[in-house]
């Protein structure tokens, strides 16, 4: 897969989140932030919660999944 090809089309990443890593289940290029909806790279995916199975584009929204759900709740 060459993201340089004219025919490549982004696809969405189905991922398995483990404490301090994570494993692709289904490839592709991306996860959506559970709290945004906003795409990110999966070479840049750096927040998650184990217990939610979901993934946060930053800091900030990762803060704030904690204070609407609590420790994996």
């Amino acid at each position: 897969m060459n993201i340089f090809d004219k025919s490549f089309t982004p696809a969405e990443a189905v991922v398995r989140y483990l404490d301090g890593d994570y494993v692709v289940l289904k490839p592709g290029s991306f996860v959506r932030c559970a709290i945004t909806g906003k795409p990110i790279p999966v070479d840049e995916l750096t927040y998650w919660n184990v217990d939610r199975q979901e993934a946060y584009v930053d800091a900030a929204t990762a803060h704030t999944a904690f204070e609407r759900y609590g420790i994996g709740a």
